[in-house]
């Protein structure tokens, strides 16, 4: 007799479109997990992203038992330092106890979805590179150095 597998709980959250209903919930969410309290960029982040659905914009959340476990942002950019359109990740973020159980990868999955249904045939992101679990994770979902190095300066 063998054996079947029950899926874990992030394996069956359902992800959907993020709704003004589910700021407060991301922004739990991420001063849960950074321990930085953001109201305003999220709220932002909701409005440039999330409060027009569909086209280039892509802004999806996990829920379960009315509460956000994870979340991932992105959006459809074209021709900026040369670049072909491509998707590009901004933010993602799971719950910590439910880590490793595959949110984050279905999370991703999704935006790539997203993704190529805008037409678009690659994704990238930026990480700093001391951040070594989301370097990991994106790793996992098999991303790998881009054509691009990233410059900067200070301005005082």
């Amino acid at each position: 007799m063998t054996k079947t597998r029950r899926p874990n709980r992030a394996e069956v959250e359902p992800i959907r479109v993020a709704t003004v209903m589910d700021v407060p919930g991301v922004i739990a969410l991420d001063e849960e997990v950074t321990g930085l309290l953001k109201p305003a960029y999220w709220r932002d982040m909701f409005e440039r992203y999330g409060a027009r659905p569909g086209g280039s914009r892509v802004f999806l959340v996990a829920e379960s038992d009315g509460r956000i476990d994870g979340f991932i942002i992105g959006e459809v950019r074209a021709w900026e330092f040369g670049s072909s359109p491509s998707g590009w990740v901004f933010a993602v973020q799971v719950r910590s106890r439910l880590r490793v159980q595959g949110l984050g990868s279905r999370l991703f999955e999704a935006v790539c979805e997203s993704f190529r249904a805008a037409g678009v045939d690659r994704i990238r992101t930026m990480v700093a590179p001391d951040n070594t679990e989301i370097h990991s994770f994106f790793r996992s979902q098999g991303m790998m150095a881009g054509p691009f190095i990233e410059l900067e300066m200070r301005l005082d």
